[in-house]
C-alpha cells in the first residue's frame, strides 16, 4: 500500500480543516517562579513540578505546592532548546516563558502532541534581540483537524493515529528501560572486576602487583596541527573531545590507542581506538603489552573516569598533565585475568554502548520507525496555501 493510499484509506475520504493553533488551544506563557512555596526536590508538601523550557528533565526547575495548569496539556519550550514540545498529563507551575497549550475545542491532546512534533523544529524565530518563541509567532500555526463535519469520526480517526504510534513509542521506552538497566549491570560488575585494594597482593585469589602508569607504558604528546595543514583523506584527526574533529591523510598513531584529552571541557577523557589515527591536541597511552594490555588499561581508566577529571587544572581553561598520569597507580594481575575481565566488559559495552550493534542501535532504528510512520500519519492534505511558522 502506498503512503498516499494509507493515509487516504484511514481517512475513509473525509476532509482536513486546518485551523489557526489559537483558535484549537488556549495559548498561555510561563512568568516568574515561586518566590517563597519552591523546593529543589519533591516532598509531601511540594508535589507539584515547576517546568522551564529544555528537554525531557532537563525542563524541571524544582517544586511547589500549587499549580498554575491543572489540565493537560502541552508545553512549547520557548527559549534555549526553541520548539520542544512535551504532552504533560499532571498539574504544574510554567516558568520563564514556558508556553502552554490548553485544548479550547474536543481533540485528542495525544493526536495535537504528536502533530506539533512534526513541526518542532521549523519555528523561524528572529535574529534580533534575545532568540524566542512568543505566542504571537505560534497562533497562527496551522494544525489539522480530521473529518472537521463528524466530531466522533473525528476522535476516532485521532485515537487511531495515537494507538499507531504510541506502540512505537512504547517499544522505544521498553528498549531505552532495558538499556538502563543492562547499564547499571555494567557498572556493577565493571567495578567489581576492577576493584583492587590498592597495597594488597592478592585479592580473592587474584595476584596483583601494582606498579604506576609510567613504569608500564609509554605516554605520548599529539602533534599540533590546524585543520589547513591537513591533506585530504580519512583518518580520524582526534584531540579533546569523544569525536574526531575532523580527517587527515596521514596517520601519527596505529593500531589500539589510548587517547586522553589534553584541555577544554573534556579535559581527562579517556577513549579508545583500534585504527589509525591522527592524534593532536591530546596524548596518547602505549603499555607494554608483554605486562597490561592496552583494553585493559582502558576499562581501568574508564572505571576511574570521575577520579581523573578532579586531575582538572587551571583557573582559565581546564586541563590535565602527562605527568600526573605517569605516576597514577593501576593493579596488574597475570595477562590471563586481564584478558577475562577485558572480554567481560567487551561484551556489556557493546550491549550498552555500539551504535552498530546491540540496544543503542536497536533503540536507533525504533525511533526512526517512529519518525518515519509519524510523518506519514500526519502528512495531511493541504487545500490553501498555509500561514508559515514565523512571527
Amino acid at each position: 500500500m502506498s503512503e498516499s493510499t494509507f493515509l487516504e484509506t484511514l481517512l475513509d475520504g473525509t476532509e482536513v480543516e486546518w485551523k489557526p493553533l489559537g483558535e484549537v488551544f488556549h495559548i498561555a506563557a510561563g512568568g516568574d517562579k515561586p518566590k517563597e512555596a519552591i523546593s529543589d526536590v519533591e516532598t509531601e508538601v511540594f508535589r507539584i513540578p515547576i517546568l522551564s523550557n529544555g528537554i525531557e528533565d532537563k525542563s524541571l526547575y524544582g517544586w511547589t505546592n500549587r499549580a498554575k495548569i491543572n489540565q493537560p496539556s502541552l508545553t512549547v519550550s520557548a527559549r534555549g532548546t526553541i520548539g520542544w514540545t512535551s504532552y504533560r498529563d499532571r498539574p504544574f507551575f510554567p516558568i520563564i516563558r514556558l508556553l502552554v497549550l490548553t485544548p479550547k475545542l474536543g481533540i485528542n491532546l495525544k493526536y495535537a502532541y504528536y502533530f506539533m512534533k512534526t513541526i518542532e523544529r521549523g519555528y523561524k524565530i528572529p535574529e534580533a534581540g534575545i532568540p524566542q518563541l512568543t505566542k504571537p509567532m505560534i497562533k497562527g500555526v496551522q494544525f489539522p483537524i480530521p473529518c472537521p463535519e463528524n466530531p466522533e469520526k473525528s476522535l476516532a480517526t485521532q485515537a487511531e493515529i495515537v494507538r499507531i504510534l504510541d506502540t512505537f513509542t512504547e517499544l522505544t521506552a521498553e528498549l531505552t528501560a532495558e538499556l538502563t538497566a543492562r547499564k547499571k549491570q555494567y557498572d556493577y560488575y565493571r567495578d567489581q572486576l576492577l576493584e583492587f585494594e590498592e597495597g594488597d597482593a592478592c585479592l580473592s585469589g587474584r595476584q596483583v602487583e601494582w606498579k604506576t602508569l609510567g613504569e608500564v607504558a609509554e605516554l605520548r604528546r599529539g602533534t599540533a596541527i590546524t585543520k589547513k595543514q591537513t591533506t585530504p583523506g580519512d583518518i580520524p584527526v582526534v584531540a579533546n573531545g569523544p569525536l574526531p574533529t575532523y580527517s587527515h591523510g596521514v596517520s601519527n598513531r596505529q593500531g589500539e590507542t589510548i587517547v586522553i584529552a589534553r584541555s577544554g571541557a573534556y579535559a581527562g577523557y579517556v577513549s579508545f581506538w583500534n585504527e589509525p589515527i591522527f592524534l593532536t591536541d591530546a596524548f596518547s597511552i602505549h603499555p607494554d603489552d608483554q605486562i597490561i594490555q592496552s583494553k585493559f588499561v582502558y576499562h581501568l581508566l574508564q572505571n576511574k573516569q570521575d577520579h581523573i577529571y578532579a586531575m582538572k587544572r587551571g583557573a582559565g581553561v581546564p586541563h590535565v598533565r602527562v605527568k600526573e598520569f605517569e605516576s597514577y597507580d593501576v593493579p596488574i594481575p597475570s595477562l590471563a585475568e586481564q584478558a577475562r575481565i577485558v572480554a567481560i566488559l567487551d561484551k556489556f559495552d557493546t550491549l550498552t554502548h555500539s551504535i552498530s550493534e546491540g540496544l543503542p542501535r536497536e533503540i536507533d532504528l525504533r525511533q526512526k520507525q517512529y519518525e518515519y510512520y509519524r510523518d506519514l500519519l500526519l502528512n495531511f492534505p493541504k487545500s490553501e496555501p498555509q500561514t508559515e511558522i514565523v512571527a
